[in-house]
C-alpha cells in the first residue's frame, strides 16, 4: 500500500478549511434558523463535493481505493445520521434557539475533525505496530452493533454526562444565552461561559463516543489512513445540513438502529476474517447499500402502517354526528 504524500493531506485540509470558512463567514455570518430548502441545498453541496473527491481518488489512486473511499463514506454517513438523534435530544434538553444551532454544529464539526485525525493516526499506528489490534477493533465494532440493538429502550440523559457535571461545577456560567456567544464578560469584566458552551461541550463529548464506533469500522474497509480520514471527514462535513434536513422527519427512520447494527456486525466480522478470507471491497459496498435500502424501505412501510392504523381508529363523520 502506497501512503498518500504529505501535500495531499495539506491540500485536502486546505479545501475543507476553505469550504468551512465560506460556510460560516459568508452564508451563516448572521445567526438564523436554517430552512428546509437551505438544508437541502447544503446537503447536496456536501454530497457532490464528496463524490467529486471520490473521482479524484479514482483517477489518482485507482479503482480499489475509490471503492474503499465510497464504502467508508457511506458507512460513516449512515453512522453520522445516528448522531442526529443525539443532537435533537441535546438541543431540546438545553432549549437551544433554532438560530444558534448551526453555530454549535459548525464548531462541533471542527472539533470532530481534530479528534478524528488523532483517533485515525493512533489507530493506524497501532495496526502497523501490533497486528493483533485488528481483532480488538473487530470486537469493538461488533459490540457497537449489539449495543445499538439494545439501545432502543434506553433514554439519553445529559444530566448523567460526567463532563457536563464537572463543567457545571467548576466553570462560571451565565444563567441565560447571550446571543450566539460561547464566552462573554460579566459586569466585573470576568470571562464567563454561556449555556451554549455547555451544548458545544456535550456535542464534542458525544462525538468522541461515536468516533470509538466509527473509526474502527472504517479501518475494516481500508488500512490506508488517508482514505479513512478523508471518507470520515467528507461524511461529517455534511452532518450539520443533514441534521436540519432530517430533524423533523427522524421518526420515518424507525429501523435505523437495526440497519446500522447489521452493518457494524458485518464490518466487525469482515475485520476478524481479514487474514482468513478477505471480503472484497465491492461486496462490502453492495452489502452496505442493500442494508441501507432495506432499512429505509422497512421504516417507510412501518410509518405507512402506523398512519393507516391511526386513520382507522379515528371515528367517521357519521359516528361523530351520532
Amino acid at each position: 500500500m502506497t501512503e498518500a504524500p504529505l501535500w495531499a493531506w495539506f491540500a485536502f485540509l486546505a479545501v475543507v478549511g476553505l469550504m468551512l470558512a465560506v460556510d460560516l463567514g459568508v452564508f451563516h455570518r448572521h445567526a438564523h434558523s436554517v430552512s428546509l430548502r437551505e438544508a437541502a441545498l447544503w446537503s447536496i453541496v456536501w454530497v457532490v463535493m464528496a463524490l467529486l473527491f471520490n473521482l479524484v481518488i479514482l483517477f489518482w489512486m485507482g479503482k480499489r481505493e475509490a471503492l474503499e473511499f465510497l464504502t467508508g463514506y457511506l458507512v460513516e454517513k449512515a453512522l453520522s445520521a445516528d448522531n442526529i438523534f443525539v443532537f435533537a435530544v441535546l438541543f431540546n434538553y438545553f432549549a437551544v434557539p433554532p438560530a444558534y444551532r448551526h453555530r454549535v454544529l459548525f464548531w462541533g464539526v471542527l472539533g470532530a475533525i481534530l479528534m478524528r485525525f488523532i483517533f485515525i493516526m493512533a489507530g493506524a499506528a497501532l495496526l502497523k505496530q501490533f497486528h493483533w489490534v485488528v481483532y480488538v477493533f473487530g470486537a469493538i465494532v461488533i459490540l457497537s452493533g449489539i449495543k445499538l440493538l439494545r439501545r432502543r429502550d434506553e433514554h439519553l440523559d445529559p444530566d448523567k454526562n460526567p463532563v457536563l457535571q464537572l463543567a457545571r461545577r467548576f466553570l462560571p456560567l451565565t444563567p441565560n444565552y447571550v446571543g450566539q456567544h460561547f464566552v462573554v464578560r460579566d459586569d466585573n469584566g470576568r470571562l464567563v461561559f454561556t449555556p451554549l458552551a455547555l451544548v458545544l461541550l456535550a456535542v464534542e463529548t458525544t462525538d468522541v463516543v461515536f468516533a470509538v464506533d466509527s473509526v474502527p469500522a472504517i479501518f475494516a474497509i481500508t488500512r490506508d489512513p488517508f482514505i479513512v480520514f478523508t471518507s470520515n471527514i467528507c461524511a461529517i462535513l455534511g452532518l450539520r445540513a443533514l441534521y436540519f434536513l432530517l430533524e423533523g422527519v427522524m421518526k420515518l427512520f424507525c429501523y435505523l438502529d437495526e440497519g446500522l447494527a447489521v452493518i457494524l456486525v458485518f464490518i466487525g466480522i469482515k475485520m476478524l476474517l481479514s487474514e482468513v478470507y478477505p471480503i472484497p471491497v465491492a461486496l462490502s459496498l453492495g452489502f452496505v447499500l442493500l442494508v441501507l435500502a432495506v432499512t429505509v424501505a422497512l421504516s417507510l412501510w412501518a410509518e405507512q402502517r402506523e398512519r393507516a392504523a391511526a386513520l382507522a381508529d379515528e371515528p367517521s363523520a357519521t359516528d361523530a354526528e351520532l
